[in-house]
C-alpha cells in the first residue's frame, strides 16, 4: 500500500508538471505571500490549488506552483478609477497643461466633464481630474485556479466575496471593471474552488468588513462580541486571525452599524482653512406654477394651507439664514435654487439642463423619490447629495442622510436606559402591532415585564389595558414604562392609568422608542405626560424660540417679522453645518469624519459611512417633558 501511494503521488506529480506546474517546499519563515511573490501568481491561484494551505499552512509542505514561465501569458497594466479631485482653472492654463500637470490625458479630462466636449477652458472654472490606480494583471493559463461565476440573484460585492473566502479588495483585483453594483447573471473571475468549499450566506448572521488594525479588543468594544465568540462562528480565525478587509460573521444581535457613542462637539468655525467659493444648488417643491401671483390674497392663502409649499418657504429661509452667517465668517456661496414641481420630469429636465459636476453639494429635493432620481444621476459625478427631510431609498455613496434612521432612534434610546445607573424596575406595554420592538426591549432588560392590550370577546385587538393588568407590575423605586403604540386611543388609556398609579414611593417615568401622533391627539394630556416626565429619542430638540436671544432668531424675526418654525430652523442649521464642513477641509467628503460632531440650534450632526454606500446622521437627542415644556434629557 505505502509504495501505491509513493507510485500515486510521483504519477500526479509529473501529470502537473507536464501541465505546465511545478512543486515547492516551504521553508522555515515563508509565507504564501511570499511564495505568491517570488513566483509571480497570485495567493488566490495558490489556494485554489492548494486547499490545505488555508488551515493548515506549515513547513516543509509542498505546493503545487503555477509554472510562470511556462505558461505565463502578458503581463498588462490597467487602470482603475479611484476618486476625484478638484482643480480651479488658473488664466492662460489649457487642457493640455493640465493634463500634463497631472499625468493624464486630455480625453480622461473631457470623459469626466463632458461640457467640455463643447465648451471651451475659462479662468475660474471648477473641473474635476479623476485619479485612477494601475492594476498588474498577468494572464494565467491555468484552468484550474481561476473560474467564472455568474452572480445569483440579490447578491452584492461583499456577499460574493465572502462566498469565496476573499477579501472585497481581492475581487476587485480578478475583476477590475466589475462596478460596484452586481446585476444578476454577470460574470466575474473567483477562485476556483470546490463547491463544499464555498461559504453560505445565512440569514441568522449578520456579516461585517474586518477594517484596517482592527484587533478583536476593537471588535468587542465596537460590536460587543468576544474573540471566543467570533473564532466559533468562523473557525478560521484560530489559524489566520483577523485581516484587513477580510468578511466574517457576527451575531444577529451585533450592532454592526449602530455603534453609538457620546463625543465632544467640534466647533468648525475655528478650524476654517478652505475660503474658496462653495457652489451649491437647494432643490424644493415650491410649485410656484400653481401660484397665480398676481392675486394676492390668494397667494397668501394658498401659502397657509399648502403645506408642501409652506414648508418648502420656510427651509429656503433658513437656508438664505445660513448663508449670511457664513458670509460673516469669510465663507462666499454661489447659490442657485430650483423648483421641482414635485415632478420627477421637472426633475429630469433640470438634471437636463444644468451642469452640476463642478458643484460642491446639492440640498434635495425634498421627496425621496425625487432625490434618488437626482443623487442617481449625478453619481457619476460624485457630487454629494443631501436628504434634508426625509430618508433616502437608496443610500447610495454620495448622498447623505441627514435624519437619523428609526433604527438608531430606538437603539439610542435603549442605550440611554443601559446608561443609568440607577437602580429601576423595566415594564414594557404594547400592542399586538408593535410586538417585535416589545419583543426587542425584553431582550434588552430581560427582567422587564411585559404588558398587551386587551381582546374584545370576538377576539380582536380592543387597545386597552384596564387595572387588573398592572397589579404587581410595578414596585417600589423608579419605575421605567416603555409604551409601544400608534393608536391614541390606546396610549390615552396607558398613560392616564400609569400617571394614576404615580407616586412619591412608586416613581413611574413614561418612555417610548417611537413617538408618533399617538402621542399628539387631544385624548393625551400633556398635564400626565410632564407629570411622567415622558422621555424619547428625537433628530432635533425643540427650543423655547419665545424666550432665546440666539442670533439666528433674531435676525430671522427682524427680517420676516415671525419666529422660525421647525422647517426654517432646519434649513439654517442644516445648511450651516454643510458650509462649515466644507470650509473645513477639501470637501464635504473629507469633513465627515466619525468623530466630528456639530451642533447648532435644533439639530445636531454626526456622520458615518456605510461599508458599500453613503453617508447617515447618527446624532440622536434624547429629550423629555419637564414643567409642560420639552428639554434635552441628560443623565
Amino acid at each position: 500500500m505505502k509504495k501505491l501511494i509513493i507510485i500515486i503521488t510521483l504519477f500526479f506529480s509529473v501529470v502537473a508538471i507536464g501541465q505546465n506546474y511545478k512543486t515547492h517546499m516551504v521553508t522555515n519563515g515563508e509565507t504564501i505571500e511570499s511564495i505568491a511573490k517570488k513566483y509571480k501568481v497570485s495567493t488566490n491561484e495558490l489556494y485554489a490549488l492548494n486547499p490545505d494551505a488555508k488551515t493548515n499552512f506549515n513547513q516543509d509542505m509542498i505546493l503545487i506552483i503555477p509554472d510562470g514561465n511556462a505558461d505565463a501569458g502578458e503581463v498588462k497594466e490597467t487602470r482603475a478609477f479611484v476618486d476625484y479631485k478638484k482643480h480651479r482653472v488658473k488664466r492662460k492654463e489649457t487642457l493640455y497643461g493640465i493634463a500634463k500637470e497631472y499625468g493624464i490625458s486630455v480625453d480622461d479630462i473631457k470623459k469626466h466633464n463632458t461640457r467640455l466636449y463643447a465648451e471651451n477652458l475659462q479662468k475660474g472654472d471648477k473641473i474635476q481630474i479623476p485619479r485612477f490606480k494601475t492594476v498588474t494583471t498577468q494572464e494565467v493559463k491555468v484552468n484550474n485556479t481561476i473560474r467564472k461565476y455568474k452572480v445569483q440573484p440579490k447578491e452584492g460585492v461583499w456577499r460574493v466575496a465572502y462566498k469565496f473566502n476573499i477579501s472585497v479588495a481581492q475581487l476587485e483585483s480578478l475583476n477590475p471593471d466589475m462596478g460596484l453594483i452586481l446585476q444578476p447573471g454577470q460574470e466575474l473571475n473567483v477562485p476556483n474552488i470546490d463547491n463544499k468549499d464555498e461559504k453560505r450566506f445565512e440569514e441568522d448572521y449578520n456579516y461585517y468588513t474586518v477594517l484596517k488594525s482592527e484587533g478583536y479588543m476593537a471588535l468587542n468594544r465596537k460590536l460587543g462580541v468576544t474573540q471566543e465568540e467570533l473564532e466559533a462562528i468562523n473557525p478560521e480565525l484560530k489559524e489566520d486571525g483577523l485581516k484587513l478587509g477580510m468578511i466574517i460573521k457576527v451575531p444577529k444581535t451585533s450592532k454592526t452599524t449602530l455603534v453609538v457613542e457620546d463625543i465632544v462637539n467640534t466647533n468648525l468655525s475655528s478650524k476654517l482653512t478652505n475660503f474658496k467659493e462653495k457652489k451649491i444648488a437647494v432643490m424644493l417643491p415650491f410649485r410656484t406654477a400653481k401660484l397665480n401671483l398676481d392675486a394676492i390674497d390668494e397667494t397668501k392663502k394658498k401659502i397657509r394651507t399648502d403645506a408642501l409649499l409652506s414648508a418648502s418657504l420656510d427651509f429656503h429661509a433658513g437656508v438664505l439664514m445660513a448663508l449670511d452667517s457664513a458670509k460673516q465668517l469669510g465663507i462666499s456661496t454661489h447659490l442657485k435654487v430650483f423648483d421641482t414641481q414635485n415632478l420627477s420630469t421637472e426633475v429630469a429636465k433640470i438634471l437636463r439642463d444644468n451642469d452640476f459636476s463642478d458643484y460642491d453639494a446639492i440640498i434635495g429635493p425634498m421627496l425621496s423619490e425625487n432625490l434618488n432620481q437626482v443623487a442617481s444621476e449625478l453619481r457619476k459625478d460624485n457630487i454629494p447629495v443631501l436628504s434634508p427631510l426625509t430618508m433616502p431609498i437608496n443610500l447610495f455613496d454620495n448622498v447623505y442622510q441627514t435624519i437619523p434612521s428609526s433604527e438608531l432612534l430606538v437603539q439610542t434610546m435603549i442605550n440611554f436606559v443601559k446608561s443609568d445607573t440607577q437602580p429601576k424596575h423595566v415594564v414594557i406595554i404594547s400592542d399586538s402591532k408593535n410586538k417585535v420592538i416589545s419583543d426587542k426591549l425584553k431582550g434588552e432588560f430581560p427582567s422587564a415585564k411585559q404588558v398587551f392590550s386587551r381582546n374584545d370577546k370576538e377576539g380582536k385587538e380592543a387597545y386597552y389595558i384596564n387595572q387588573n393588568d398592572l397589579v404587581n407590575v410595578f414596585r417600589t423605586g423608579r419605575n421605567i414604562v416603555f409604551l409601544e403604540t400608534m393608536n391614541e386611543g390606546f396610549a390615552s388609556n396607558v398613560i392616564s392609568m400609569v400617571n394614576g398609579m404615580s407616586t412619591s414611593s412608586t416613581q413611574i417615568i413614561l418612555m417610548t422608542t417611537d413617538r408618533n401622533k399617538a402621542f399628539d391627539g387631544r385624548e393625551i394630556s400633556n398635564y400626565h405626560l410632564s407629570n411622567l416626565k415622558f422621555h424619547y429619542p428625537s433628530p432635533n430638540k425643540t427650543t423655547d424660540i419665545s424666550s432665546t436671544i440666539n442670533p439666528f432668531v433674531r435676525d430671522y424675526r427682524r427680517i420676516y417679522n415671525v419666529s422660525p418654525n421647525k422647517y426654517a430652523v432646519r434649513g439654517f442649521d442644516l445648511t450651516f453645518d454643510l458650509l462649515l464642513r466644507l470650509a473645513s477641509a477639501d470637501d464635504l467628503y473629507q469633513a465627515s469624519s466619525e468623530d466630528i460632531e456639530t451642533e447648532y440650534f435644533e439639530n445636531k450632526f454626526r456622520y458615518a459611512k456605510k461599508m458599500y454606500g453613503g453617508y447617515y446622521n447618527e446624532a440622536v437627542y434624547i429629550v423629555k417633558y419637564e414643567d409642560l415644556t420639552i428639554v434635552e434629557a441628560k443623565l
